[in-house]
């Protein structure tokens, strides 16, 4: 029969080992929980960026849209220093020329309404220590999932989305032949603003059109993978 102590120490490890593994699991799944809200599809698919690109202020929108469509047309024109520094320059332009502007009409009505910008800067404009190691922890668990995801693609763990990849970079060589980063970086905005009222709009249409392009991919890869050497089974998640 074992020691009374004995079993008290053995069910006090057992708790503590226990305790452990819960805190770990709550652990993960906070940092699983924060990485998924914080991700770029959260950020697309938050109210004011729906709001935005489906045109509900048409406005906000298209001074958006507008500005963007600018900003990506100079890059294309000029180089990026030369479009920062013109950017900046036309900023200060109407700061200086505002503030010359409430001086001498302060002059001419002997009034005292003091600096016009005050108000902003009173303002708090540095980022606290917590709001920035906060954003340094969201970026490394980005960059870590990538890493891990490029090891798993590029080690062929599994056949398949290996050579998925290398179908899209093989794709992506004559896209690249065609187009340069700044002409797709256009496209994408001008998709971003053009796609969801269209889509909003024929909503029934493209999803059955959808439904049926992907149980028509999902069937080829399936075949495909049944009939490829060595290819991992994937297997349903619990």
């Amino acid at each position: 029969m074992a020691d009374p102590m004995t079993q008290s120490a053995q069910i006090s490890s057992s708790q503590g080992l226990a305790d452990g593994q819960n805190s770990v699991a709550a652990k993960d799944s906070k940092m699983s929980d924060s990485f998924l809200s914080s991700s770029p599809v959260s950020l697309i698919q938050s109210p004011q960026v729906k709001d935005l690109v489906h045109w509900r202020d048409p406005k906000k929108s298209g001074v958006v849209f507008g500005l963007s469509l600018l900003t990506l047309l100079s890059l294309a024109a000029f180089s990026v220093i030369s479009v920062i520094s013109y950017l900046l320059l036309a900023l200060l332009c109407v700061t200086i020329s505002f503030r010359i502007y409430k001086s001498v009409v302060q002059a001419v009505q002997k009034s005292n309404d003091g600096h016009p910008f005050k108000a902003l800067m009173e303002k708090d404009v540095s980022i606290p220590p917590e709001t920035f190691h906060k954003h340094v922890d969201v970026s490394l668990t980005h960059i870590n999932r990538f890493l891990k995801q490029m090891s798993k693609l590029f080690l062929v763990e599994d056949l398949i989305d290996s050579l998925k990849l290398a179908v899209v970079m093989w794709l992506l060589t004559y896209v690249g032949a065609v187009f340069n980063g700044i002409t797709i970086l256009i496209l994408a905005d001008i998709l971003l603003f053009a796609v969801p009222p269209f889509y909003e709009k024929n909503k029934t249409q493209i999803d059955r059109y959808m439904e049926i392009a992907r149980t028509q991919v999902n069937t080829t890869m399936a075949k495909l993978q049944e009939k490829l050497p060595g290819a991992v089974k994937r297997t349903k998640a619990e």
